[in-house]
């Protein structure tokens, strides 16, 4: 586990920007979808990017809502810059005429369980014999 430091930079620094949509009818969600991912990669204050349909949940629990957009920011500041970016201005103009409801949640993000770390590299046989 990573020192008190490590933790407290990662607890009070991400900062997440989560979208959850209900669409219009005869949406072409591929078509969103491209030009969201088109988005996102053409900006650089986006830390990493993740969506995804629901196909578990009980209708009556989702009311709607089928599809999720999570968005990480190194932090806040990050952030503030997207919301101001042109080309989120740009896809937010068009993405707002396909959705019938939203929720929107932004927040930093608190960090409670780590992801494991990757096991270290055993040395090969050539690096053992060069020893």
């Amino acid at each position: 586990m990573g020192s008190t430091v490590e933790l407290e930079n990662n607890i009070m620094g991400e900062f997440k920007h989560l979208v959850i949509v209900k669409f219009k009818e005869n949406v072409l969600m591929e078509e969103i979808l491209k030009d969201m991912e088109k988005m996102v990669a053409e900006i650089d204050d986006i830390k990493s990017f993740e969506w995804g349909q629901d196909l578990e949940s009980l209708e009556m629990l989702r009311q709607g809502f089928t599809h999720a957009f999570l968005m990480t920011f190194k932090n806040k500041e990050d952030y503030s810059v997207f919301l101001g970016h042109p080309k989120h201005q740009e896809f937010s103009a068009t993405f707002s005429t396909v959705i019938e409801k939203i929720v929107l949640l932004d927040f930093p993000a608190t960090l409670v369980k780590p992801p494991p770390k990757a096991p270290a590299e055993e040395p090969s046989a050539a690096q053992n014999d060069q020893k």
